[in-house]
């Protein structure tokens, strides 16, 4: 199992995940989120990205306005910079997104331990089910994705889940 609490493991990856290793650390991203234990979670690191998918990193904040405000100080100059506060799941959420080499980024925070987070869940478990479907399970994720699936419905059509994909997948027993 890849150990995706680093980035180490996109060094020797997909060409994608070689660019994506060389942006977030020539431009110190995790190191500017490490007091957030920094995960980058999504597509990218499972290797179902698409031509236009981006860098999602998941943090947990202890103190939102903290957080808010090293957002604003380490990326607030950054191309497309903008920042909202909002509830998921009924969760205080923070979002900032801006574009760094042809990179979007998304750095997502909660006040949750980011492995108890529901995009590192989803990652794990998308992850689980690819190694135990192959090769043609992930082309067809990654086909449906270019299709305008999000990634949780995709895996939900193909594996035949009912009712809200994001819910079912967490569910999901490989």
């Amino acid at each position: 199992m890849i150990d995706f609490s680093t980035i180490y493991y996109l060094k020797t990856g997909t060409p994608k995940q070689i660019l994506a290793f060389e942006v977030l650390t020539q431009n110190e991203i995790l190191t500017n989120l490490v007091d957030f234990d920094p995960i980058l979670v999504g597509t990218i690191p499972i290797n179902i990205d698409i031509e236009n998918s981006d860098l999602d990193i998941i943090c947990y904040w202890k103190n939102k306005s903290d957080f808010a405000e090293k957002l604003n100080t380490f990326f607030g100059k950054e191309n497309d910079f903008k920042i909202k506060e909002t509830l998921i799941d009924n969760k205080e959420t923070i979002v900032a997104n801006f574009k760094i080499n042809n990179f979007e980024i998304e750095i997502f925070g909660q006040n949750i331990p980011t492995k108890n987070q529901n995009g590192y869940k989803h990652m794990i478990i998308e992850y689980g089910i690819l190694k135990a479907k192959g090769e043609n399970f992930r082309l067809e994720i990654i086909k449906l994705k270019q299709n305008g699936y999000k990634t949780e419905p995709a895996f939900a059509y193909l594996l035949g889940l009912n009712g809200n994909p994001y819910s079912e997948l967490l569910e999901y027993k490989i």
